[in-house]
């Protein structure tokens, strides 16, 4: 699998337009500001590949990427954002529980939390779907080189222990301004998916 081989495939609004057809999915999420597209980018080494939006809350869709037609990155809806109407969020609401009720589908789960801050209710929510789904987790921390050196252990306990993850978890510092944690998280991603090339 080669990461510089990758094209966006579809855009899913409802439970009818899952793919299934056995190929690893790597699934994304995040709240509306973290970064997500960012990470995605910094992953795949593009500069605007996934969208990065100057609103939070753009992605409204559930978004497939074939890499190398190997596998498919997943990127979920940003969730936890106030502006969007109640009715929106809770149809992204519906459109995330579907996807994680589907068995079978998730072959690992990219949570990416602000390394600076506790994670939010909606976090934790998340968190718990991964639980639930039954799939590896990692947690990235984006936007570690916004934390202190000498504080950024603390964040990560803080945020492992409000997630409520089991020892088994990892939660990376990451930056993706800097690149920082984007070869340990593409190594986590080969062993999901053996033979990609970073």
């Amino acid at each position: 699998m080669n990461y510089h081989n990758v094209s966006f495939v579809t855009s899913v609004t409802d439970r009818k337009g899952f793919i299934h057809d056995g190929r690893p999915q790597i699934v994304f999420s995040g709240k509306s500001n973290v970064g997500k597209s960012s990470v995605i980018n910094c992953l795949l080494k593009r500069k605007n590949f996934a969208r990065v939006g100057g609103t939070p809350g753009k992605t409204v869709h559930i978004n497939y990427f074939s890499v190398d037609s190997a596998a498919y990155f997943v990127d979920l809806p940003g969730y936890g954002y106030a502006a969007v109407s109640k009715a929106e969020r809770d149809r992204w609401g519906r459109l995330l529980e579907a996807y994680f009720s589907e068995e079978g589908l998730i072959s690992g789960g990219v949570m990416i939390v602000d390394c600076r801050h506790r994670p939010t209710a909606d976090d934790v929510t998340m968190a718990g779907w991964f639980r639930s789904a039954g799939c590896p987790v990692i947690v990235a921390a984006n936007k570690c080189d916004k934390v202190k050196r000498s504080e950024l252990e603390g964040n990560l306990t803080l945020i492992r222990e409000t997630l409520g993850l089991g020892d088994g978890v990892p939660v990376l510092p990451f930056s993706a301004e800097k690149g920082t944690g984007r070869d340990e998280l593409a190594a986590w991603i080969d062993a999901l998916a053996p033979g990609a090339e970073r």
